[in-house]
């Protein structure tokens, strides 16, 4: 146990009234452990049945887990809303120093009400927490000024983390990102967006507690075992190394990259954007999250000259992994590794997520191809690998000067309804596809997934542990490994472990790491808590309007082939039945 740990205390913050409290909730983190198990419970006691994504009472609520600050690469932090790119759960998850600063200020939860009738931010020092007046960073160009002011202006180098949004947030683009240290994101579904309708431009946590347990012994053995585990962990050198753009190369050769929209499964200029090719010439540094030795966030150095003068440049370190390179390298046909880093530095600046603004930007090229949109509504002519173009498309995504940039700012499964060529929108319940074309699991996943993420149940790798199969597998099979998988995930979530590290912290190891913080809990009653976890989440989604027989399946994935041949659409849809009657049972 952890003397007077500060984990079930909950720290709300009104925006309207400007008022915080802290309220204990002992009860509900002893059973849920905090992550995503406490978020979910909070999300449907907080959130009113029906909310507008963008109004006032859709709240913000931000988790840590009983790990945090304790064990190696528990250095996660959890946030749950509803979303404004789906109109349901809004999940996302975020490292950075985000995680041990809420815990080493006292906090396992923070939940944010209302919406302030001016520009603020939250400094939150400990027990204080004040509203600042941000109206002079509001409407700022960069993302990276707005994080300079702040840390320029509060208390806690070292100890804080920064959360904060770009102009996409301000401007309620459905899926603008919430930036965190500069190089780490609440990247997926929208959370910055609900950010701006508050008025919200940043939290800056900061706290200087400490966490001591009560049997050091114990704690220190545990303690070694899973750093020399992490340390000398194979997979976690090659996290080191190379990061997840590792996988670049490897489903390229194995044609299950996704490219130009996914007309493709391999990309002629896949070796020039790998990993390795970054690594070996443009790699700056690596840095790590708090309380991480893996250091896998890559950060390349791009050098380009000023327009005023030539003979002086600039530096920027610019983060990369495997999804940005996917989503707005090969599904564009951007091979030149310079010319990506632009596009991937120009979504940060504005504070979008980037697997969302790859896809929508891939289907808005083919819609202009097809003559779904003209050019006088694009006002440029958009064609595969043409980056300059990319970046006026993507800034103006931002600003939205018409009705068509206005139609991409709510993502491609709206703008397809609006203009058409739904069968190439790459969105599963809304949210934009993730970089994985490997068979049959890895898009059931993307469909039945509590979030529609790859991270949810992982189905790519089942898939690529079946290539070379001669057996086909059972649909039956592969949905009990799906359910199987993001159940567990809801564990690792709770607790919060990056998953990275999802092949160290076994069951074993977690049970016992549990038992020297006091909880009393075997690896069954654990894959219990995970399935419960999981149903909370999809009991939301149903609240909330989800129907299964909505779910959409874009034709383009069954017309493009995979490593395991062409997809079957009944085979697919009889996936989803069985999957969610386990949910519902």
């Amino acid at each position: 146990m952890i003397d007077g740990d500060p984990l079930s205390r909950v720290l709300y913050i009104d925006l309207t009234s400007r008022d915080f409290w802290v309220e204990d909730k002992t009860e509900l983190f002893e059973k849920y452990l905090g992550g995503s198990g406490v978020a979910s419970n909070l999300l449907l006691q907080e959130s009113p049945i029906g909310v507008d994504p963008l109004s006032p009472e859709n709240p913000i609520i931000i988790t840590v887990g009983p790990l945090c600050g304790v064990f190696p690469l528990a250095s996660k932090a959890v946030a749950m809303f509803k979303s404004p790119l789906t109109g349901n759960l809004g999940e996302s998850h975020a490292g950075g120093r985000s995680a041990v600063a809420i815990r080493l200020a006292g906090y396992g939860a923070i939940v944010v009400r209302g919406a302030s009738n001016i520009p603020v931010y939250l400094s939150i020092q400990g027990e204080r927490v004040y509203f600042r007046d941000a109206s002079a960073i509001w409407g700022m160009g960069s993302s990276y000024t707005v994080g300079r002011v702040i840390r320029e202006r509060e208390p806690g180098s070292g100890l804080r983390s920064i959360m904060r949004i770009g102009r996409a947030g301000e401007r309620l683009i459905s899926y603008a990102c919430v930036i965190t240290e500069t190089y780490r994101h609440f990247g997926r579904l929208g959370l910055g967006a609900v950010f701006g309708s508050k008025r919200l431009k940043a939290i800056m946590i900061a706290g200087d507690r400490r966490l001591k347990v009560k049997d050091p012994k114990s704690y220190r053995e545990a303690y070694r075992e899973i750093f020399e585990s992490v340390t000398k962990s194979p997979s976690m050198k090659k996290y080191h190394e190379l990061g997840t753009s590792m996988n670049v190369n490897v489903l390229n050769e194995s044609k299950s990259l996704p490219t130009r929209n996914l007309l493709k499964t391999s990309f002629e200029g896949g070796e020039e954007i790998s990993g390795e090719n970054f690594a070996a010439n443009y790699l700056g540094r690596r840095v790590a999250c708090s309380h991480c030795p893996v250091s896998c966030i890559h950060l390349a150095a791009l050098r380009e000259p000023y327009t005023s003068d030539p003979y002086f440049y600039k530096t920027s370190m610019i983060s990369y992994d495997y999804e940005l390179i996917y989503a707005l390298g090969s599904m564009l046909e951007v091979s030149d590794p310079r010319s990506l880093l632009r596009l991937l530095d120009e979504v940060e600046i504005q504070g979008l997520d980037a697997i969302s603004t790859g896809v929508t930007l891939a289907w808005a090229t083919e819609a202009q191809e097809k003559g779904l949109v003209s050019e006088n509504e694009v006002g440029m002519r958009l064609r595969w690998g043409d980056v300059e173009n990319y970046l006026e498309a993507i800034r103006m995504i931002v600003k939205q000067p018409n009705d068509f940039y206005k139609a991409l700012a709510r993502g491609v499964e709206y703008a397809s309804t609006i203009y058409g060529g739904k069968d190439f929108a790459l969105a599963y319940g809304g949210n934009e596809m993730p970089g994985y074309h490997t068979g049959p699991a890895c898009h059931l996943g993307f469909i039945t997934g509590a979030r529609h993420s790859h991270l949810d149940s992982a189905g790519y790798s089942i898939d690529q542990r079946t290539y070379t199969s001669k057996i086909e597998q059972p649909i039956e099979e592969t949905v009990n490994q799906l359910f199987e998988e993001e159940s567990w995930r809801q564990i690792l979530s709770s607790l919060v472990i990056c998953y990275f590290a999802r092949g160290n912290y076994t069951p074993d190891f977690i049970a016992k790491a549990l038992t020297i913080l006091g909880y009393n809990l075997n690896q069954e009653e654990l894959r219990r808590l995970g399935g419960e976890i999981l149903k909370l989440k999809n009991r939301f989604k149903f609240r909330e309007g989800f129907k299964i027989e909505n779910l959409r399946i874009p034709r383009r994935i069954l017309e493009t082939e995979t490593p395991h041949g062409r997809l079957d659409e009944d085979k697919l849809r009889r996936g989803i039945k069985l999957y969610y009657s386990k949910i519902l049972e």
